[in-house]
């Protein structure tokens, strides 16, 4: 079994990226690094005016993304990176031979994270955009060994259940017992 370096969380805007992104990095005691920090000035302007971006508009962004997965296999730092990789070919891009990256897809449906998303504040990234996401949402084929994990509990029983599946050992812990604790 691949020993897993990097997780990778995806999922639409609003599904809890970053929430259980940070909570499952400090979980593990591994770097983050938050997709939004990886856009373009030029991107977060096109998101905040209300327009989707295309798939040029993303490309450099997701080669930003693999550049920083790169980075932590090649120097031996674990690390969770979030993005929403809605398609195959972004998840072929940000994970695709590598086999240390383990990918995550956040599953919720549309009225919980459209509620998450008018809820929240500060972001770019207007609720009204949602149904974009969704349109271009490609949900993974069983080739691609992507994990699926609900949101419809805590961020905590999310992080749970994604640190058993994956057979990780939070910080702190000894393996011996991370596994007897997801049993």
């Amino acid at each position: 079994m691949t020993e897993h370096r990097v997780i990778l969380i995806a999922g639409v805007s609003g599904s809890g990226k970053t929430t259980i992104g940070t909570l499952l990095a400090e979980r593990l005691g591994w770097d983050y690094a938050e997709a939004d920090a990886f856009h373009s000035q030029a991107n977060i302007d096109k998101m905040s005016s209300g327009h989707a971006l295309t798939d040029a508009d993303r490309l450099p962004w997701l080669r930003s993304i693999a550049a920083w997965i790169d980075d932590r296999l090649r120097t031996d730092r674990p690390g969770v990176v979030t993005c929403s990789a809605l398609k195959r070919r972004y998840r072929d891009i940000l994970a695709g031979g590598r086999p240390e990256v383990a990918m995550v897809m956040l599953d919720g449906d549309r009225d919980t994270i459209a509620a998450r998303l008018r809820a929240r504040k500060g972001h770019f990234f207007s609720a009204d955009l949602l149904d974009t996401q969704f349109a271009d949402l490609e949900l993974p084929d069983p080739d691609e060994d992507v994990f699926t994990t609900p949101i419809d509990g805590t961020p905590e029983e999310a992080v749970a259940h994604i640190i058993a599946a994956l057979g990780l050992a939070p910080a702190g812990a000894d393996r011996g017992e991370a596994d007897q604790s997801s049993q």
